[in-house]
C-alpha cells in the first residue's frame, strides 16, 4: 500500500459496538422489559424494597463464592463510594502502603495523603503499563490497591504477594475484576466493586465486602477525623448490620436494583462465575491473537501475566508514531476514535486522559467474543487510515 492509499474498510462490523469501560455493554439480549418488576414508587424501606436489595446482596455473595463470615452491602456514590467509605473508617490505626499505577489508585493516594492527611503513607507507585514492585509492600501496615488497573489495563496476576498472616488490611478496589477474575479473599479484608462494569449495570452505587478482621477494626477503631453520614458503619462500637441486609444508608435507584438483579440472573443462566471468567479471558484471547500479528499496536501492559481481560489498554509501537510529538499523537489516537465512531463501530475506546494516548476496549463478560473479533480489522482500518491522512497533509 502507497503512503496515500485509503484502505479498504471490513466487511464485518460488531453487533454491539458498545465497548465503554463503564457504564459498561449491557448483558447480551437486554431490553428494557428486563425492568418491568421494578419496585417503582414504593419506599425502599417499604418490605418490597428491603427484599429486592436482600436479593442483589444474597446474589452477589452467592455468585462471587464470598465467604460465609464476610459481609456484603450495598453503599452509595458506586465504586468510589464503597472505597472511601472503607479508607475514612478504617485507615488511620497503623501506617498505610499505597500502590499506585494507574489513575484510580493514584486517586487513593490523594486520598489518603491530601484529604485525610495521614503521615505515615508510603507510596509505591509505577508508570502505566507497569506493576510497582509488589515485593516491597510492607504487610504489618495496612495497604490500599487496585486488583486491576481500569485505566492502564494492569492486573495484579494472582494473590500470591499477599501473606495469609499479614497484620495490615488488605483494602481491595476490585471494580473492573469482580465476576471477571478470581479475587483469594483469604488475602483481601475489603473488596469493593460497582454495578456498572462487568456485569454491565447502572451507575451510582456500590457494593463493600468486608472479612472478619475487617468488622473487628470498625468496632475497635474510631478514626480521629469526622465521619459524614453515609460513611457510617457503626454505631456505639457495633456495626450496624442492617447495612449488610439491604437497609441502605442512603435512598438508592430501584430502578437499577432490578436492572443489577437482572445482570446477575443472566449471569446465573450462563453458568456462573466461572462462565463469567472465561467470557472475559476469551475476549483478551482475541485481542492477544490480533496483537501478536499486529505490526503498529502492542498491549499497554508490559508484562502478559498481568494483562487485564476487561479493561483492555492498546499502545501504538509503530515507528512512524514514535517519531511523532506527543501531541500529534494524541491527536491521532483521538482521530482513530472518531472514525471508529463515525462509522458505529466501537463507541468511547479512547485511551484514559491520564493514560498514554491509544485505545481501551472493555472486555468484560457482557461482551460477546464475536463482536470483539469484527472490531479488530477496524482497528487497523482506522490506523492505516489516520496514517495516510497525515501522508496526505504533509
Amino acid at each position: 500500500m502507497s503512503p496515500l492509499a485509503r484502505p479498504a474498510r471490513p466487511a464485518a462490523t460488531p453487533a454491539n459496538p458498545n465497548f465503554s469501560s463503564g457504564p459498561c455493554a449491557k448483558r447480551p439480549g437486554w431490553s428494557l422489559q428486563a425492568l418491568e418488576g421494578a419496585f417503582l414508587g414504593r419506599s425502599h424501606r417499604a418490605k418490597g424494597g428491603k427484599a429486592k436489595l436482600a436479593e442483589v446482596i444474597e446474589r452477589s455473595r452467592q455468585l462471587l463464592d464470598l465467604p460465609e463470615d464476610w459481609r456484603l452491602g450495598i453503599v452509595p456514590a458506586s465504586d468510589t463510594g464503597a472505597v472511601e467509605m472503607a479508607m475514612w473508617s478504617l485507615l488511620g490505626q497503623r501506617g498505610v502502603d499505597l500502590l499506585a499505577w494507574e489513575s484510580f489508585g493514584a486517586g487513593w493516594v490523594t486520598d489518603a495523603v491530601k484529604q485525610l492527611s495521614l503521615t505515615d503513607a508510603r507510596r509505591l507507585e509505577a508508570n502505566y503499563g507497569a506493576l510497582p514492585d509488589l515485593s516491597q509492600v510492607d504487610w504489618s501496615r495496612d495497604v490500599v490497591f487496585t486488583w486491576n488497573g481500569t485505566t492502564s489495563g494492569v492486573r495484579v496476576p494472582d494473590g500470591g504477594w499477599i501473606p495469609a498472616d499479614r497484620e495490615g488490611l488488605a483494602i481491595c478496589d476490585a471494580t473492573s475484576a469482580a465476576f471477571a477474575m478470581d479475587l483469594p479473599y483469604d488475602k483481601l479484608d475489603v473488596v469493593t466493586w460497582s454495578w456498572q462494569k462487568v456485569l454491565g449495570g447502572e451507575a451510582a452505587h456500590g457494593m463493600l465486602a468486608l472479612s472478619p478482621r475487617a468488622v473487628a477494626r470498625l468496632e475497635n477503631y474510631s478514626p480521629a477525623w469526622p465521619l459524614p453520614k453515609i460513611f457510617r458503619l457503626t454505631k456505639g462500637g457495633k456495626l450496624i448490620e442492617g447495612v449488610f441486609k439491604g437497609e441502605t444508608i442512603n435512598t438508592p435507584s430501584l430502578l437499577c436494583v432490578e436492572d443489577a438483579l437482572d445482570g446477575l440472573r443472566w449471569a446465573e443462566s450462563i453458568g456462573g462465575r466461572a462462565a463469567l471468567i472465561a467470557r472475559a479471558e476469551s475476549n483478551l484471547a482475541a485481542v492477544a491473537d490480533w496483537v501478536a500479528a499486529s505490526d503498529w499496536a502492542d498491549f499497554l501492559a508490559e508484562d502478559p501475566a498481568t494483562r487485564s481481560c476487561t479493561s483492555i489498554c492498546l499502545k501504538v509501537v509503530d515507528g512512524w508514531f514514535a517519531g511523532l510529538a506527543a501531541e500529534q499523537q494524541a491527536t491521532v489516537a483521538k482521530r482513530m476514535v472518531a472514525l471508529l465512531e463515525a462509522e458505529a463501530v466501537a463507541f468511547d475506546i479512547g485511551a484514559y486522559r491520564d493514560a498514554p494516548p491509544g485505545l481501551r476496549i472493555w472486555g468484560g463478560a457482557t461482551v460477546e467474543s464475536a463482536d470483539i473479533r469484527a472490531l479488530l480489522p477496524w482497528l487497523d482500518w482506522a490506523y492505516a487510515s489516520v496514517k495516510a491522512e497525515q501522508a496526505a497533509a504533509a
